[in-house]
């Protein structure tokens, strides 16, 4: 293995370390169960992503051997863990969970308000005709 291999695979991998250590502080620090999600599928999704570029390097170089399954990982969790957080997110907000109080803003409130008057108004348009 060449000295730039080594390197380049101790800074993925020290990346990816970083990263889920910022996910630890995130379910620590953070208010509520909106925020934590993000943290979960955000930063740990980059740092599982960058851990598993530094194996896929090292036993590109190391072994000679290129390993799909790493690959296939990678995109594995590239496009499940976002959507996990996201349904677990929504799944709080439809089961009632509160937001933080230092929360600024709630879009989905917003959401459920149009639709109701959307089905206000197709409710009148049927009593119409």
């Amino acid at each position: 293995m060449t000295e730039i291999s080594s390197f380049v695979i101790a800074f993925f991998v020290l990346v990816g370390a970083f990263f889920s250590v910022v996910t630890a502080l995130g379910f620590i620090r953070l208010p509520d169960v909106y925020s934590r999600t993000h943290a979960a599928s955000k930063s740990a999704t980059l740092g599982v992503m960058c851990i598993l570029i530094g194996t896929l390097i090292f036993f590109f170089t190391e072994e000679g051997i290129f390993s799909s399954r790493v690959v296939i990982a990678i995109f594995f969790v590239l496009i499940t863990a976002p959507v996990g957080g996201h349904l677990i997110a929504r799944a709080a907000y439809n089961s009632g969970v509160k937001l933080a109080d230092e929360s600024i803003q709630d879009d989905l409130a917003k959401k459920d308000h149009y639709e109701t008057r959307n089905d206000e108004y197709k409710k009148a348009k049927k009593e119409e005709s």
